[in-house]
């Protein structure tokens, strides 16, 4: 179908996908790498893992192999990434995981994978909202006002602070994918400055003699696991690590947002990884060399710098000097940004793979609903932001201990629909990726080498979670659900309510599950605007294109005075009733 109007019958737009309704042209490579690195939250992630890699419950775990497990976790993220670019380059889709998984495995299967990205990315706005929120009284204090530090450390204010900041960046992403990231652009580039800053400030005081007692001179052998166990010590420690590279798949997540839906997604997905593991190698060396690995003071093995690093770390890094005041300013402010632009982009792709199985009937068709202006997911998205607040709410009311078994859930999350994004590459292209060798490696090894790496992580890092004695609070007490390590209760209680809602949702609305296509046959674009001015008011990307006015197929964001034409029969498409 197209859309025509009186002024122009001429289209816009590219027939390239199955349209939803969403703005296309809105991203180019630039911008899209920079919403898949800023939705990791680099500074954010290594202040709140980085401990965990190197120790946990006490116990030194990669120690100063620590920027091993970093480049260990690189390469099952540069796996699955090449898998996302090839699923994508086939079906641009904004369900990724979900669509793909369906298409390969079946409506079961991919239900799940839909799933595990919508627990995942709940399950961490938790962790997100509670840095953001403390944070914001920490930068204020930096600032000069006294009374933030009490705030910081209030339970109630943080809370509030953090619900607010997802109040905040929901609505940013209710209005528009430009405005969305346009705002990444600025807080990614504080990210990455201050980071750097931070990297280089420790390594010239560790080769200066300026550093702490116990500092380090990095050595190459910090590179390689050789001497860490795998069950006990490796697995865990990697999925810890593969949380701080988690979120360069929502570069691939606006897929049909971007001016070449099939192909840009997945190159910024694989630069976005590239350029993650150049920072986090630098920074995690920089920071064992400074802090050392010891249970002691400012050490990386102390449990209780376990939360935040760069808290422990920043003080006697930077001093009392103005400079240091400075650099402290610095470090409070980058974890803000790094937290709040994760907020944001944790929603963008939440929203997008329930907009896209609500096109599929896999959820309400609520979940369809397109702003007429903003061309963005509307209850999707604001359901995200309702859904992220009332739990990490609920957690923080049950228990503060809880937020940080979340971490680690996460992981198992994520090693879940990364993974199975790899299978369904190499399942999806089973029947041509022995062609050549070029797709006998993209389509076929690496995805599958990633999917089962991840798949073994899982399993081994599953048994050490369950562990009474994995996870322990700030006075030395175990963090158990029924007698069993919080980390692994949430993960397994995450998948099992998947599967309960699943199954319910079978019963309300078997569609989706019925024998055959799923998914139907793969399509270009119904409705296009035709003729109306591709013009809006909202602010632009330097790297995006005039933007394709893409209606939803339930015309809700049809312009007054446009006219829904049928393509192929001429006949008029009227507006469904309510």
């Amino acid at each position: 179908m197209t859309i025509q109007s009186e002024s122009d019958a001429a289209p816009i737009g590219y027939p390239e996908t199955a349209s939803k309704g969403l703005k296309g042209g809105a991203l180019g490579l630039v911008s899209s790498v920079v919403v898949g690195m800023a939705s990791t939250a680099p500074a954010y992630s290594l202040a709140a893992s980085l401990g965990f890699v190197v120790a946990s419950g006490g116990a030194i775990l990669a120690g100063v192999k620590a920027p091993a497990i970093i480049l260990i976790a690189f390469i099952p993220m540069y796996f699955i990434a090449v898998a996302y670019a090839e699923l994508n380059k086939a079906e641009p889709d904004c369900g990724t995981t979900f669509t793909w998984a369906t298409r390969a495995f079946g409506p079961w299967v991919g239900w799940m994978g839909g799933w595990g990205i919508i627990a995942a990315d709940v399950i961490v706005m938790a962790n997100l909202a509670q840095i953001a929120g403390s944070y914001s009284f920490t930068f204020l204090g930096d600032l000069g006002w006294t009374a933030a530090a009490a705030l910081a450390d209030s339970t109630l204010w943080s809370t509030v602070a953090g619900v607010v900041w997802i109040a905040v960046m929901t609505y940013i992403c209710y209005r528009g994918i430009e405005v969305s990231a346009k705002l990444q652009y600025g807080l990614l580039g504080i990210e990455v400055v201050v980071l750097v800053l931070f990297a280089a400030t420790a390594l010239v005081k560790v080769y200066s003699g300026n550093a702490e007692a116990y500092s380090l001179h990095p050595s190459l052998s910090w590179f390689w696991p050789g001497g860490l166990d795998f069950g006990s010590v490796m697995a865990p420690a990697l999925l810890t690590a593969v949380f701080i590279y988690w979120g360069w798949d929502t570069a691939v997540a606006t897929n049909e947002e971007a001016d070449d839906p099939a192909t840009t997604p997945g190159k910024a997905a694989v630069l976005s990884t590239v350029l993650l593991l150049l920072t986090y190698a630098l920074v995690t060396v920089a920071a064992v060399s400074f802090a050392g690995v010891g249970t002691e003071g400012i050490g990386l093995g102390n449990a209780e710098n376990s939360t935040d690093v760069f808290a422990a770390i920043g003080p006697a890094l930077f001093g009392d000097s103005v400079l240091g005041h400075l650099g402290l300013l610095l470090l409070s402010a980058s974890i803000l940004t790094s937290a709040s632009a994760s907020t944001q982009t944790t929603i963008l792709p939440t929203a997008r793979t329930a907009l896209s199985m609500g096109a599929y009937k896999a959820l309400p068709a609520s979940f369809t609903k397109i702003h007429p202006r903003f061309l963005t997911p509307t209850v999707a998205t604001v359901a995200m932001g309702v859904v992220s607040a009332v739990f990490y709410v609920l957690f923080t009311l049950i228990s503060g201990n809880l937020l940080s078994a979340l971490i680690g859930s996460v992981g198992l999350m994520i090693a879940f629909y990364y993974g199975l994004s790899g299978f369904a590459c190499v399942w999806f292209y089973r029947r041509t990726f022995t062609s050549n060798v070029r797709d006998f490696v993209m389509r076929g090894v690496l995805p599958g080498l990633g999917g089962v790496m991840l798949l073994v992580g899982f399993v081994f890092a599953l048994k050490s979670y369950a562990a009474a004695d994995w996870l322990t609070d700030d006075a030395g007490n175990n963090v158990t659900i029924l007698g069993f390590g919080a980390v692994a209760v949430v993960g397994v209680v995450a998948i099992g309510l998947g599967l309960a809602l699943m199954l319910i949702w079978r019963l309300r609305a078997p569609a989706f599950f019925s024998p055959g296509e799923p998914l139907g046959r793969r399509g270009h674009h119904d409705l296009i605007l035709a003729g109306m001015a591709a013009v809006d008011d909202t602010v632009r990307l330097p790297d995006s294109r005039l933007p394709d006015l893409v209606i939803a197929p339930d015309l809700s964001n049809l312009p007054e005075g446009a006219t829904a034409i049928d393509a192929e029969t001429g006949e008029p498409v009227e507006r469904p009733q309510d």
